[in-house]
């Protein structure tokens, strides 16, 4: 995650690509301050959130704020597979820029 400056990522089964869930950095930090060497699945504290790509941004972070998320996991609208993650800071960032 920190060579890929990424936030979060979502974990998938093997046999499925649906979402199962979403590790955080804060989710890896808490584990390794725990003195746990946890597998990914096993750190993911954050329940899959999904949002389709078509959804608006207004729709997103009204989601993130009903269920107090800051990542939420973009599905295409065909199969529900994951195709992204977008997060607060990626909202705010859209906000101020308009």
């Amino acid at each position: 995650m920190a060579n890929h400056r990424v936030h979060a990522v979502v974990i998938t089964s093997s046999h499925a690509e649906r979402p199962e869930g979403v590790v955080s950095d804060l989710d890896v930090l808490s584990a390794l301050a725990a003195g746990a060497q946890p597998t990914a699945a096993q750190a993911a504290a954050t329940e899959p959130l999904t949002v389709s790509g078509e959804a608006t941004l207004q729709t997103a972070a009204q989601l993130m704020s009903e269920h107090g998320v800051s990542h939420l996991i973009i599905v295409d609208a065909a199969g529900g597979y994951p195709v992204g993650v977008l997060s607060s800071l990626d909202i705010a960032a859209a906000y101020a820029g308009a």
